[in-house]
């Protein structure tokens, strides 16, 4: 493997993160820190799960720079990523989230009506593989974004890629998942990660890179 040893990553110290965020424009969004902090009452031991800053603005960024129209969500969670995604839809757009948990949606619901994005958004409450299976076979979706159990990312992903349009993206959330990835013995969950990592690197059908953002960030463009 190339690498160049005289550039590395600057450790990102919480006062070089608060810069970050302000340089781009990342002021804080009050109805995103209030559903962050909702999470936290909600469901304490999971409330990383909420989408980092960033990344949330990084959401809504992609899905305006693509003009996209039919977007696909795997992993709803409380809603903080739907609701960035669902802001940067076209007029006319629609987002498909899916889930398995009443309970963490019923406030993704509130979110989604209070960030004014409701009517854009439908959510399938159920196995995410058999919602996926269930859409249309020809390619048509604009973008893809998949945070949701680490042992399915494969089954997702071998269920969107076909259904992608030429230039499409596809977004996958935790592909570094802390450092586990490289772990000589990693979790189950890690070792799921490293797997999907492995997979979609030699998927042909796709361009990717794979970025430092939060948890680490998978980006692959559909080709034709």
């Amino acid at each position: 493997m190339l690498r160049n040893d005289t550039l590395r990553n600057i450790a990102l110290t919480s006062e070089l993160h608060d810069y970050l965020l302000t340089q781009g424009r990342m002021t804080p969004d009050p109805l995103l820190l209030e559903l962050a902090e909702r999470t936290r009452a909600l469901t304490p031991d999971q409330a990383h799960m909420v989408v980092a800053p960033e990344e949330a603005a990084l959401l809504t960024f992609l899905v305006r720079l693509l003009g996209a129209r039919n977007v696909v969500e795997v992993g709803t969670f409380t809603g903080s990523s739907s609701l960035c995604l669902a802001r940067g839809l076209v007029t006319g757009g629609s987002l498909l989230t899916c889930d398995v948990s009443a309970e963490w949606t019923a406030l993704a619901r509130e979110f989604w009506v209070r960030g004014g994005v409701a009517d854009r958004v439908e959510l399938r409450l159920g196995p995410a593989v058999d919602t996926l299976r269930a859409l249309p076979a020809e390619p048509y979706l604009d973008l893809a974004f998949v945070d949701a159990d680490k042992p399915g990312y494969v089954d997702y992903w071998e269920e969107l890629v076909p259904r992608m349009r030429p230039g499409a993206l596809i977004l996958v959330d935790n592909t570094l998942f802390s450092g586990q990835v490289i772990d000589e013995f990693p979790g189950e969950k890690a070792a799921a990660v490293h797997a999907f990592n492995e997979h979609a690197r030699e998927d042909e059908r796709v361009e990717l890179v794979m970025l430092a953002v939060a948890d680490g960030l998978t980006m692959a463009r559909r080709l034709p």
